[in-house]
């Protein structure tokens, strides 16, 4: 395998990296860790035995993952945010063989110092804000915000509120994709792309020609 890793970074024997990944500063890979192709992972990020990783995942500056996690591929971890494996840890209590999984699906962003806690499964392309607190599984599209965090709209695969009205059967439109996302049953979904598919080349690439993001007043509640 080809991949980078500094030089003061420590890559245990037994882990699997894919190739194309990159390691930075004293980041530590542990045994039977496994890290899909294309990821990096920035400074100061731990990887425990037993962690999956899936392909083009995102890690940031001083994120730990702990075994029982589960990362679905292109998932992104912003600085400092924080995973757990244990819901009622003690000291005294060795709960090793009672490590909990927690699930981030395909696409999903964990904002900055936010928090899950674990046994939860975070859906396909869910947005939980920086800071938030998440307790409970979240649907796909999902944006959170809060301590606890709480459901306060719908995000599109490219990171814009999705102006849905009620809980009515609707279609809106990402603004920066122009793909169609249709609220049905109070769940999301998008219709010109299926969530499992990667995003075409000429819409993988950021632009600005589309209204920024304010959240709504009742977002900002």
């Amino acid at each position: 395998m080809s991949y980078f890793a500094h030089e003061s970074a420590f890559i245990d024997a037994g882990s699997e990296i894919g190739d194309g990944s990159r390691i930075w500063h004293f980041c530590h890979i542990m045994s039977g860790a496994k890290l899909g192709p294309e990821c990096n992972l920035g400074q100061n990020v731990y990887i425990a035995s037993g962690v999956v990783i899936g392909a083009r995942v995102k890690i940031q500056n001083n994120v730990s993952v702990y075994e029982g996690t589960v990362l679905e591929d292109e998932v992104f971890l912003g600085p400092s945010c924080v995973l757990t494996n244990i819901s009622n840890p003690r000291s005294q209590v060795k709960r090793q063989h009672l490590y909990e999984q927690t699930f981030v699906r395909r696409g999903a962003t964990i904002g900055a110092n936010a928090t899950l806690v674990c046994g939860i499964e975070i859906g396909r392309y869910a947005f939980v804000a920086a800071g938030a607190v998440v307790t409970h599984d979240l649907p796909d599209y999902a944006l959170m915000m809060g301590v606890p965090a709480r459901q306060q709209g719908w995000m599109s695969r490219h990171g814009h509120v999705l102006p849905f009205q009620g809980s009515a059967t609707q279609i809106v439109l990402c603004p920066e994709s122009g793909y169609q996302y249709q609220l049905e049953n109070g769940r999301v979904h998008c219709l010109d792309l299926a969530e499992d598919q990667p995003l075409p080349t000429e819409l993988s690439q950021g632009q600005k020609t589309y209204p920024q993001f304010k959240p709504s007043k009742s977002i900002q509640k």
